[in-house]
């Protein structure tokens, strides 16, 4: 399923094919190492420099060897003749593999940045449209105090912000090559050399190996691409407990001829959404594969193996996946503003209760009398008593300390979201000289809004 949806780059630099590619590529930088050295004699040089490797043949030679690279280096054999017998010189399967390995979660991680660039810049441009679209903030699941739409998904733009600079990290890491040899003591092959093939393939070279790359390397890609996996499930989950019917702030797009249930004809479910939650659990455990893989036995056991042949791929391909699929929902998100300013009310001002409690501080009553005062009549309001705003107007100990407009201003949302412009600004999302207190009068400028 998730093939059908990948972007045809991303399956193909984890395609088979391409992995012979790559494997083709460093040996004949190796033996291009070797020709400048004179180990190689011209005429086997060209005819290695013109090398294939059929994977059809490849296979047919792996069912007799049960050995990958033996059967890759034997069938890249049979298209240069004599020549073969220059070709793997000095080099162990692993300085191949490893080395290959890297070029494509290089390449692979060009394309994630690319597509993680875009969802910043979608969830940067809903900040800043909804910046003053009021909305109530939950804790625990139950209202807490007012905010804005705006607000919350600038905090996705943020994180979003911190997962680019450690996926930068990661593939810097990961682009990492060795031709150093069995154990890695470049017995056969000097480090110059090493050096010079890293270089040519656009890689560093690790500067001390075993038979392989170290996968702490493996392992900190592989969580980079979970941790921004993370993330989109954040997102997705914040989507779905906003669209569920008793709230219905927001909604997945839904488009003509979209059906939501086979058996409901009215359901719109956020079917995208899930399935950002249902796959970020395979990148979960995709890392701590990872993680496992890191202790090897000695120089090298092959454990790790066939764990990497599962993990990188799909990894790297679900991330694409989920990116491209967040993309589209933060770019469509339908946003219901006057549904999240009724929210707001539902509890008849019980959400400004800190703002009461403060202010009856500031006028002089002890904290602890203040919030007794201030939870007896929120608690009573909570149980079908009367409004929190209508009890605080019937006490005379609060109205004596907060009298007329006094209370009543308290009620107004806007005056504790004078940071929100501030915020948005402190993230680069707007000029320091045009953050401003929002009103009730500001609306959102842009994005797909419903009443």
């Amino acid at each position: 399923m998730i093939e059908r949806y990948t972007r045809p780059e991303m399956g193909a630099i984890w395609g088979d094919q391409h992995k012979l590619d790559t494997w083709l590529a460093v040996e004949k930088e190796a033996c291009e190492a070797w020709y400048r050295r004179g180990r190689i004699p011209e005429w086997a040089i060209s005819s290695i420099r013109g090398a294939t490797c059929s994977l059809e043949r490849m296979r047919e030679i792996e069912a007799e060897t049960d050995h990958d690279v033996i059967a890759f280096l034997r069938a890249m054999g049979e298209t240069v003749g004599d020549a073969s017998r220059f070709i793997h010189l000095g080099l162990t399967s692993s300085d191949v593999v490893d080395t290959g390995l890297a070029i494509q979660s290089r390449d692979a991680a060009t394309l994630i940045t690319a597509q993680l660039d875009r969802l910043i810049e979608a969830t940067g441009r809903l900040a800043v449209a909804h910046r003053h679209t009021l909305m109530i903030g939950r804790t625990h699941g139950i209202h807490a105090e007012p905010t804005t739409f705006g607000l919350k998904v600038a905090v996705w733009y943020d994180e979003l912000r911190r997962h680019r600079r450690r996926l930068d990290l990661a593939a810097e890491d990961i682009a990492t090559g060795k031709i150093s040899g069995a154990v890695g003591t470049h017995a056969h092959v000097p480090l110059e050399l090493e050096d010079e093939v890293c270089a040519a393939l656009g890689l560093a070279p690790a500067p001390a190996s075993t038979q392989v790359v170290q996968r702490d390397r493996h392992a900190a890609f592989i969580m980079a691409l979970a941790g921004i996996g993370g993330t989109l499930e954040k997102i997705a989950t914040e989507i779905r407990h906003l669209a569920r019917t008793e709230v219905r702030e927001v909604e997945e797009p839904f488009d003509a001829g979209n059906m939501g249930s086979s058996a409901m004809p009215h359901k719109r479910n956020p079917h995208a959404s899930e399935r950002v939650s249902g796959l970020a659990r395979l990148l979960r455990g995709y890392a701590v594969t990872a993680m496992e893989n890191v202790p090897l036995w000695h120089e090298r056991d092959i454990s790790h193996s066939s764990a990497e042949r599962v993990i990188f791929p799909d990894s790297c391909i679900i991330v694409d996946y989920l990116l491209d699929l967040v993309i589209d929902l933060v770019e469509r998100l339908v946003v219901y503003p006057e549904r999240m300013a009724r929210n707001v009310e539902l509890t008849g001002g019980l959400v400004f209760s800190q703002r009461v409690l403060l202010a009856l501080v500031d006028a002089g009553l002890d904290r602890t009398v203040a919030y007794k005062i201030v939870q007896r009549h929120a608690l009573a309001a909570w149980d079908g008593g009367p409004s929190f705003r209508e009890a605080l107007r019937a006490d005379a100990e609060v109205t004596a300390a907060l009298p007329g407009d006094q209370l009543e201003g308290l009620f107004d949302p806007w005056d504790q979201l004078r940071s929100v412009d501030g915020t948005l600004a402190r993230l680069g999302l707007l000029p320091h000289d045009d953050a401003k207190a929002p009103s009730r009068v500001d609306a959102p400028v842009a994005g797909a809004v419903k009443g």
